[in-house]
């Protein structure tokens, strides 16, 4: 318990940072001029590294431990965080562009040591009696998408009020302070690693993570279609007048969605076990489950692409149903992403943990940045309508994947 307590706690400070820099960065340099497209280069090196990153991650933890991979996390976000102070605003765009990609990158990878640490402790640290495991995870992953809820709001209020330096600087050293407690009073209980650990074994063999892995793609590109870069720039158009006080203000208000609907799924996703009653249920029903949250989730975004092409622009009732439609793709998306954290969980063996999370979160980070890189280019080619209806196509083939998983988890049971 000691053990999973300083990991989520180290977790829950990472993530804080992480949510207030995606949303310093997003509404800093898109008050500078950058183009939707411009702004989503931004974070596709983050999402690469992400990539990148979980595939060797697991290997890494296996070979020298969980304890290793977070602390690097930790490490290398107050790097990041460092060498964004060192931006000036005298440099070209390409300049700035491609110096905070670089930085994006190298907190990507921090960000993903961090999570496969967090969420490989879960699997070896939970009680494994009823539905102990499913509850530990679903309130360690929803309790880290709250403080990130929590994060975006910080990261908007520090940009109005703090400035883009003063924010980046003041996150970099109250994290690198708590690196320093963590690793001085970071108790005993994560393995310690093992010295015979192959990298050829972080590909899985088992037919329910591969295809869990692939509706995993698609469920999160299928989020961040619309969430990293078309609902910001919609928004901002809608709320700022483009003066400095009209900017203020929108940078609260679009600061405070994104935080209500992080905070919200993260909410829903801690009281998922309890929703889906995984104490009287077995694995192979939760399996069967998961095609039919799958389904209910790709309604809600077929919905709102119809009201956005039929509004012939902004209006206030869109604004208004745009805002109840999104929170209700939030909590029926935290439901799926909770039975898929569970999912592959109960799917691996302790012994190769590390591996098929670390494999599992490559395929989610590959979802990120398909993603990222087509919401910026479908805002720019076809406004909300066309990141709203790339994502509803998304979660259809999330769907079909995930359906894969109640023929196998019956056939086993």
């Amino acid at each position: 318990m000691a053990a999973y307590v300083a990991v989520t706690a180290s977790y829950w400070a990472f993530m804080l940072t992480d949510g207030a820099l995606r949303m310093l960065v997003l509404l800093h340099f898109h008050t500078l001029g950058f183009s939707p497209v411009q702004l989503a280069y931004l974070f596709v090196l983050y999402e690469i590294a992400g990539v990148v990153t979980n595939l060797s991650a697991g290997w890494i933890a296996a070979r020298f431990g969980l304890a290793a991979t977070l602390y690097g996390g930790l490490a290398l976000q107050v790097v990041a965080l460092l060498l964004l102070t060192q931006l000036d605003p005298s440099w070209q765009i390409a300049a700035s562009v491609s110096f905070v990609m670089l930085v994006q990158g190298l907190s990507g990878v921090a960000k993903d040591l961090a999570k496969m640490s967090s969420k490989s402790a879960v699997k070896l640290l939970a009680p494994t009696q009823g539905d102990g495991l499913f509850r530990w995870v679903a309130a360690l992953t929803g309790s880290k998408n709250a403080i990130k809820g929590l994060g975006f709001l910080l990261g908007a209020g520090l940009l109005a009020t703090a400035g883009f330096t003063a924010s980046v600087l003041a996150m970099a050293l109250i994290l690198a302070v708590i690196l320093g407690a963590v690793l001085v009073a970071m108790p005993k209980g994560l393995p310690v690693g093992r010295r015979g650990a192959k990298f050829s074994e972080v590909f899985s063999k088992s037919r329910s993570i591969n295809w869990l892995s692939a509706a995993r793609v698609f469920l999160f590109g299928a989020r961040d279609i619309w969430f990293v870069v078309g609902i910001p720039v919609y928004f901002y158009a809608v709320f700022s007048d483009g003066s400095e006080a009209g900017n203020r203000s929108a940078f609260f208000l679009i600061g405070s969605f994104m935080a209500l609907w992080t905070i919200l799924y993260g909410g829903v996703q801690a009281s998922s076990p309890r929703l889906l009653r995984a104490a009287q249920r077995s694995q192979a029903e939760l399996a069967a489950s998961a095609r039919n949250w799958a389904a209910a989730l790709a309604l809600i975004p077929a919905v709102l692409t119809g009201a956005v092409a039929l509004s012939g622009g902004t209006a206030p009732w869109l604004t208004g149903v745009l805002i109840l439609g999104l929170l209700a793709f939030g909590a029926v998306f935290a439901v799926n992403s909770a039975l898929h954290s569970y999912l592959i969980l109960a799917f691996s063996k302790a012994e190769r943990v590390s591996m098929d999370v670390g494999f599992y979160y490559t395929a989610n980070a590959a979802g990120r940045l398909i993603g990222t890189v087509l919401s910026g280019a479908m805002y720019q080619m076809g406004g909300l309508v066309a990141c709203l209806g790339a994502a509803a196509a998304m979660v259809v083939c999330s769907t079909l994947a995930v359906a894969q998983l109640r023929d196998e988890a019956s056939v086993s049971a």
